[in-house]
């Protein structure tokens, strides 16, 4: 005779309050938040005048659209495993050599970075290829390193492929073909300069075990409503990324009907996926909270410093200065502060000490933990993975890879000028 089971009792209120799923609110969201609550409190003190805080808040209104309309898009493009096709796609191409692993994540890397964003390739592509160490026999490091660093090193050529982009292509009017044709060459150094050290560094023969390594299996969309979100959530993807030459300084609203049409395949076809935690509000706040806080601190001081370091040279001399201040302030404090507070002090028509400044704030934030929240969000998914980064290794090789990177990107970007 079967065992009979008591039916669920109903849970009492604190029982119930005690099973709620509490929000967890890390050290970095606290700061995010702290950030926000001081330039709110600027701004009602009086030190930050009310005019000067809406003209901020208005500049960065189109950037915030754009910004969470790619990760929510990214983020949907994750859930219907797109990434993870492509991943394990490449490691079977790769057919167990470690050369060519290499050389396709490098390439995978840069062009997540390049055409959705250094964000997307720290928040989406490193957990896929992380999760891909351990079916491969693949130690992790080298693939969370080329990550960490191309979702930075990587994110000089298009507009779209930095915050920081973005600004400074409004600030010296350039659309998406103006702005990689000046800054083509300097990306190319850059990615150079980053595929050797990467390899001499973290993927030749002597920082592994094996000589190759054992080809995945591909993975399997089963279903015609799994298949149709991968199809559907990959052709938003291209949509977008074939809208960047032409709509220009719109590239928001590229980014809006990317996203619309990977959320309405998802009401249809997956419903349950979709949930407020898609949108970046973090990320978000965070950006406010800076665009309050920096230029405060530039009203009472930080200005004055930033204008000794960086100078108004337009020169060879000037440019060096402008990239060294960016890469220095990004690592000190981090990259979208650095950028801001030096291109309030370089003048309206010194464009090429402005995009070397750029250079500095995104090849460069690769010494500490802290200069890119790209690199911060990827650290924490090697964490959340059990993956050791020796802090030591990370903050010596980043730091020659900063120097000898932004010393060639900004050399190129002065050879083709």
């Amino acid at each position: 005779m079967p065992e009979q089971v008591d039916p669920p009792r109903a849970l009492t209120p604190r029982e119930w309050l005690a099973r709620r799923r509490r929000p967890h609110l890390t050290v970095l969201d606290w700061i995010r938040i702290s950030l926000l609550v001081a330039g709110v409190g600027f701004v009602l003190t009086g030190l930050l005048p009310r005019a000067e805080a809406a003209e901020n808040l208005r500049r960065v209104g189109p950037l915030l659209l754009f910004l969470g309309s790619v990760i929510v898009l990214a983020e949907l493009t994750r859930e219907a495993k797109v990434f993870d096709v492509i991943a394990h796609r490449l490691a079977i191409v790769g057919r167990g050599n470690y050369v060519a692993l290499f050389a396709l994540c490098v390439v995978f890397a840069s062009t997540t970075t390049v055409l959705l964003n250094l964000d997307t390739t720290a928040v989406l592509l490193t957990p896929v290829v992380l999760a891909l160490a351990k079916p491969t026999g693949i130690p992790p490091l080298p693939l969370a390193m080329t990550t960490l660093w191309l979702a930075n090193t990587a994110s000089l050529l298009l507009p779209v492929s930095n915050l920081t982009n973005l600004l400074a292509a409004d600030r010296i009017a350039m659309g998406s073909t103006e702005f990689a044709a000046r800054m083509w060459a300097p990306q190319l150094a850059s990615i150079v300069v980053t595929t050797a050290c990467l390899w001499l560094w973290y993927w030749r023969r002597g920082h592994r075990d094996s000589d190759r390594y054992l080809p995945p299996q591909p993975v399997h969309i089963d279903g015609p409503r799994a298949r149709a979100l991968q199809y559907a959530t990959a052709g938003a993807c291209l949509l977008f990324i074939a809208a960047i030459p032409i709509v220009g300084d719109q590239i928001g609203i590229a980014a809006v009907v990317a996203a619309c049409i990977a959320v309405a395949a998802f009401a249809i076809l997956r419903p349950s996926a979709l949930r407020w935690s898609l949108i970046p509000i973090q990320l978000l706040i965070f950006v406010v909270g800076l665009f309050l806080v920096v230029p405060t601190l530039s009203r009472w001081g930080l200005s004055d410093i930033m204008h000794g370091l960086i100078g108004t040279d337009d020169g060879t001399a000037g440019a060096f200065r402008a990239a060294a201040a960016g890469a220095g302030l990004s690592n000190v404090a981090n990259n979208l502060p650095a950028y801001t507070a030096g291109e309030s002090v370089i003048p309206a028509e010194n464009g090429t000490q402005l995009l070397a400044l750029l250079i500095g704030t995104n090849v460069g934030p690769i010494v500490t933990p802290w200069a890119s929240l790209a690199t911060l969000i990827g650290l924490e998914f090697c964490r959340t993975h059990e993956v050791r980064v020796p802090m030591l290794r990370f903050v010596c090789t980043g730091f020659a890879l900063a120097l000898l990177a932004t010393t060639a990107a900004v050399a190129a970007l002065l050879l083709t000028a």
